[in-house]
C-alpha cells in the first residue's frame, strides 16, 4: 500500500463546493468553539482525583485544558507539523510545494504526523505518569489514552473545519478561547477556591472581602482587574503601530503604495519562544528533581487544599523563574527574596524575547535583505533611490532593525508585568490572544469588504 492510499484512507473535511458568506463562517466558528469547550471541559474518566495541574504556560500555549479530553490541545498537532516542515527543509521527504500534487500530498504527510503524535504523545503522558490514573495498571492507563486520542483526533478535524469552513486558524482561535475562558473565570466565578475560603473569580472576591470588612486585601484582587485590562489596552495599541514605507511601480507613474512594518514586527514569536523555554526549565527541572540530581533546584511537596498536593521549586533557577507576584514582596512587611525572584523573571522574560526577536529576524525570513528581495520581485521601488538590492536593504535595515528589538522589548514587558501584577491570565496568553483577536478582525474586515459592492469596496481601499 503507498502513502497515496494511506493519506485516502485519514478522515478528512471536504471543502465547500461554493463560496460560504460571512454570515455562515462565522456560524461554522461558532459551532466550533462550542465544540471545542465541550471537549475541554469533559473529565478524564479514571484519572486520579489528586492529580494536580502542572506547567500552566505550557496549557495556554497549547490551548490545552489538563485533566480534560483535550489535557495536551494542540501540541500533538503544533509537533507533526513542525517535525514535516524540518523533514521537508532538509529533503528527506521530497515534496514540490509549486504542484496540486505535490501540495495534496503535503496535506497528507501533515495529517499523518499530527495523528502519530496525537497518538504517541497521549500515550507517553500517561505512560510517564503525568497523567496517573485512579486505578494504577495496564487498563486503568489504557482508558486514559483512548480518551486522550479521540479527543486529540477530534480536536484535529475541528482545526480542518474552522480552515475550510469558517473564519482564520483553529488552532489561533482555540488558544484565544482558551485564554479568553480562563480570564472570564478568573474574574467573575463564584465558586470557592479549594485553596481559601473566597471565591475564585477578582470580583466576587472583592465583594466577599470588602463584606466580611476586610477591605484592604481587596486591594490585590482589584490590581489583578487593572492589570489585565491595562496589558490587554497596550497590546491592541501597539498592534496597530506601524511605519509606512511609501514604494512606488517602476513603469506605472504616480501611483504607488505605503509598505507597513509594525511595531510587533516578529508578532508574538518572541514571547511565545520565551514562555516555552520557561516552562521547559521548569518542566526538566521538576523531572531531575525527582530523579535525585536537583542541579536546576530543589522542589518540596505543597498542599493546596481537597487532599491534593502539587511540587513548588525552592531554590535554583526553577524557583526564580516561576510565576511571580507582587503581593508575595510585601507578605509578613517585606520579601527582599521574593523581590529578586520577581525582578530576575521580569529580566528574563525581557531579555529573551528581545533575543528571540532578533533571532527570529533572519530564521522567519523577514530580515531586511528578504524584505528587500520581496519588494524588488513585486516589481516595486523605493522613491528617491536606485532600484538596487543593497541600497534598498540598507534603507529597510534602519527600520525593521530597530523596531524588532523594540517590539520584542514591549511584548516582553508587558507580558512580564501581566505576570508580576497577577493578571486574570498568564501575561503571555493575553498577548496571543490581543494578536489573535486583531487578526481575526482584519480576515473579518477583509471578507465583509468581498461581499460588498465593488464601487463601496474601491472607495474604502
Amino acid at each position: 500500500m503507498g502513502f497515496e492510499q494511506i493519506f485516502s484512507s485519514f478522515p478528512e473535511v471536504v471543502k465547500p463546493i461554493r463560496k460560504l458568506t460571512l454570515k455562515e463562517k462565522l456560524i461554522w466558528t461558532g459551532v466550533v468553539l462550542i465544540l471545542y469547550f465541550v471537549l475541554s471541559l469533559t473529565p478524564l474518566y479514571g484519572l486520579n482525583r489528586n492529580y494536580v495541574a502542572q506547567f500552566e504556560t505550557l496549557s495556554i500555549l497549547l490551548a490545552a485544558n489538563f485533566g480534560s479530553l483535550i489535557s495536551l490541545g494542540i501540541g500533538p498537532i503544533v509537533t507533526g507539523s513542525i517535525m514535516l516542515q524540518l523533514l521537508v527543509g532538509a529533503e528527506v521527504i521530497k515534496v514540490d510545494l509549486k504542484t496540486p500534487e505535490g501540495r495534496k500530498k503535503f496535506q497528507g504527510y501533515q495529517k499523518f504526523f499530527s495523528i502519530f503524535f496525537i497518538i504517541f504523545e497521549n500515550a507517553a503522558y500517561v505512560l510517564s505518569g503525568a497523567l496517573p490514573p485512579a486505578v494504577p495498571g495496564i487498563v486503568g492507563a489504557s482508558i486514559l489514552i483512548l480518551q486522550l486520542i479521540a479527543g486529540g483526533l477530534i480536536l484535529m478535524l475541528l482545526d480542518e473545519v474552522t480552515s475550510k469552513w469558517g473564519i482564520g486558524s483553529g488552532i489561533s482561535l482555540f488558544i484565544a478561547a482558551g485564554v479568553s475562558r480562563q480570564i472570564v473565570t478568573k474574574a467573575f466565578s463564584p465558586f470557592p477556591d479549594p485553596r481559601m475560603q473566597l471565591p475564585i473569580g477578582a470580583i466576587p472576591k472583592i465583594i466577599s472581602l470588602v463584606a466580611s470588612g476586610n477591605s484592604a486585601l481587596a486591594f490585590w484582587p482589584f490590581i489583578s482587574i487593572i492589570a489585565t485590562i491595562a496589558v490587554f489596552l497596550m497590546a491592541v495599541y501597539f498592534s496597530g503601530v506601524q511605519i509606512n514605507i511609501p514604494l512606488s511601480f517602476g513603469k506605472v507613474r504616480g501611483f504607488g503604495i505605503k509598505w507597513p512594518i509594525k511595531w510587533f514586527y516578529t508578532s508574538n514569536i518572541p514571547v511565545i519562544l520565551t514562555a516555552a523555554l520557561i516552562a521547559s526549565l521548569q518542566m526538566w527541572a521538576l523531572m531531575m528533581a525527582n530523579a535525585g540530581i536537583p542541579i536546576l533546584g530543589e522542589f518540596e511537596t505543597v498542599q493546596i487544599g481537597g487532599g491534593r498536593y502539587t511540587q513548588v521549586p525552592v531554590s535554583g533557577i526553577a524557583k526564580y523563574i516561576q510565576h511571580p507576584s507582587i503581593s508575595k514582596i510585601f507578605e509578613s512587611g517585606f520579601n527582599m527574596d521574593a523581590l529578586k525572584s520577581t525582578l530576575f523573571y521580569a529580566s528574563f522574560m525581557i531579555i529573551g524575547s528581545v533575543f528571540f526577536s532578533y533571532l527570529w529576524l533572519n530564521v522567519g525570513k523577514s530580515s531586511p535583505s528578504d524584505v528587500a528581495d520581496q519588494i524588488l520581485n513585486s516589481g516595486l521601488s523605493m522613491p528617491g533611490f536606485r532600484r538596487d538590492k543593497r541600497i534598498l536593504e540598507k534603507v529597510l535595515a534602519r527600520y525593521i532593525i530597530p523596531l524588532t528589538i523594540l517590539g520584542g522589548l514591549t511584548v516582553g514587558a508587558l507580558a512580564a508585568v501581566a505576570d508580576i501584577f497577577d493578571a486574570l491570565s498568564r501575561g503571555t496568553g493575553i498577548i496571543l490572544t490581543v494578536m489573535i483577536i486583531y487578526k481575526i478582525y482584519e480576515d473579518l474586515q477583509k471578507a465583509h469588504m468581498a461581499e460588498m459592492n465593488p464601487m463601496i469596496r474601491k472607495v474604502m481601499e
